[in-house]
């Protein structure tokens, strides 16, 4: 299992790299001032962030109790990129850039289908670059 400050660091450096990489492209493509798309991408990182910390907790804890063991197989990193990804969408395009619900619809499945592919590749390569140890600890 990780420990506290090694969850903080991967949420914190998920977030950072993913609004880097974010920002820009979304100002482009959907042709908004890169500061009020980096204004939405922020506040929407910040709650990505204390989700991003919970929700592996609770991903990790509930692989350790169902198989004694944290590390993800490749079906199993496609499961937590898809449950983290959808239980993160929130209405907060529309609001921010003033923008019909249509529209904010589109930019969320899009900033949907963008961070899942993100979160599965961040994931894999924090794993590798920081392994955490794999088994449960003796009960």
């Amino acid at each position: 299992m990780r420990s506290t400050a090694d969850r903080i660091r991967q949420a914190l450096s998920f977030e950072f790299i993913g609004i880097v990489i974010v920002t820009p492209f979304f100002a482009w493509a959907f042709d908004h001032h890169i500061g009020d798309m980096g204004a939405v991408v922020v506040l929407g990182a910040t709650a990505a962030t204390l989700w991003n910390y919970i929700f592996n907790l609770v991903f990790n804890h509930v692989l350790n109790w169902r198989r004694r063991d944290v590390r993800k197989t490749m079906p199993l990193r496609i499961v937590h990129a898809v449950l983290f990804e959808a239980t993160l969408l929130v209405p907060l395009f529309a609001g921010w850039l003033g923008v019909p619900l249509i529209a904010a619809l589109v930019m969320e499945i899009s900033f949907a289908v963008i961070c899942l592919g993100y979160a599965f590749v961040f994931t894999w390569g924090y794993d590798t670059f920081f392994p955490s140890q794999g088994t449960a600890r003796a009960a």
